[in-house]
């Protein structure tokens, strides 16, 4: 059964999208199966993995109100070797229309319940707000990554989406953790992000990766080439930061498996 995985933080601009394009590529090097799911209206993760989201025949909207199975929209990233289900604008009605519908908050659920088997890891890219998509995407997850600037509002967002978080695991997903945090944009020169560090440190121990995301340009520039980093520069800092992560991610889930099993 494959881990369900999203990438959300109330926050925007901290590489939320960054990071589940080239995690989902640096799972699939080393050799994952991943499917991406683009939750976010903006469509940048559908972009960023070589998919034009303006000349979709569907998208993810469709299999959320159910006018579509998720194995007919589902595409594949060449560049980064994952299954992507696409986004595009269209998914801003999402808000309106699943109002309406039965099972409003589960509808990714049950969606993905046919193919979970499928797959190591799916990634879910989450909009930078707590909508009724974040919440579909918090009900459908094992675990939350969450992606933060080393800056000092960046802890103030923190603690509201970890409120959320503990909210929906409450009510809706008793089964929800929180993966872990990840430092994106991390330039160790400034003494504020050592600051944070150190606090984020103190508070989660090891729920923070030890694997950091630098400032990287290459990195910045991989998007707009709709690829990963991995298959845009290899060498560059970004790709292999994002690299050690996916190593950090299975080793993390297996030392977790060793530790269910022994219980």
């Amino acid at each position: 059964m494959g881990k369900v995985v999203a990438i959300a933080n109330q926050k925007g601009g901290v590489g939320k999208t960054t990071t589940c394009i080239n995690l989902a590529a640096s799972l699939v090097a080393t050799r994952r199966h991943v499917l991406l799911i683009d939750l976010d209206p903006q469509g940048n993760a559908t972009m960023g993995s070589g998919v034009d989201k303006h000349s979709l025949q569907h998208s993810v909207l469709d299999v959320l109100t159910g006018h579509a199975d998720l194995i007919d929209v589902m595409q594949f990233s060449e560049e980064g070797g994952y299954q992507l289900l696409p986004s595009n604008r269209d998914l801003t009605a999402a808000e309106v229309v699943l109002l309406d519908l039965p099972n409003k908050e589960r509808r990714l659920l049950d969606a993905l319940k046919p193919v979970r088997g499928n797959y190591d890891y799916i990634l879910i890219d989450c909009p930078p707000a707590l909508s009724m998509l974040t919440i579909n995407a918090l009900v459908a997850a094992d675990a939350v990554l969450i992606p933060m600037q080393c800056e000092y509002f960046a802890l103030e967002g923190l603690t509201d989406l970890i409120g959320s978080i503990e909210r929906i695991a409450a009510q809706l997903n008793p089964e929800l953790q929180i993966e872990g945090i990840l430092r994106t944009m991390y330039d160790p020169r400034l003494s504020l992000t050592n600051d944070v560090s150190q606090q984020l440190q103190n508070h989660f121990g090891d729920k923070l990766y030890e694997t950091v995301i630098p400032r990287n340009v290459r990195l910045a520039e991989a998007p707009s080439h709709g690829m990963p980093v991995l298959a845009y520069d290899k060498k560059s800092r970004g790709a292999l930061a994002y690299l050690e992560l996916a190593g950090e991610l299975s080793r993390r889930q297996r030392a977790s498996q060793r530790a269910s099993t022994r219980a």
